[in-house]
């Protein structure tokens, strides 16, 4: 049986996020609907956003969540951008 998504899975969910060692993410955004938790925002890689939906996935595996969380360019610009 899933648990019903509340404020309190959520609230257990957003405090992993911020005080878990491996994560301390503020960041991420959770959005509920309906039985589905979708995980938003960005971080700097594919492991870091990899790590956080596993570290999630662990400690509630009874949460079905949709891990949309995107990557941002950490890298200097390969070319040079004109202003005009």
């Amino acid at each position: 049986m899933t648990p019903q998504l509340d404020e309190y899975v959520e609230a257990e969910i957003q405090r992993l996020l911020t005080e878990n060692g491996a994560i301390a993410e503020q960041g991420i955004t959770l959005q509920r609907r309906e039985h589905l938790l979708v995980l938003g925002g960005e971080v700097e890689s594919a492991q870091r956003r990899d790590e956080i939906c596993r570290q999630i996935t662990t400690n509630f595996p009874d949460v079905e969540i949709a891990c949309d969380i995107g990557i941002v360019r950490a890298a200097a610009p390969s070319e040079v951008e004109e202003i005009s």
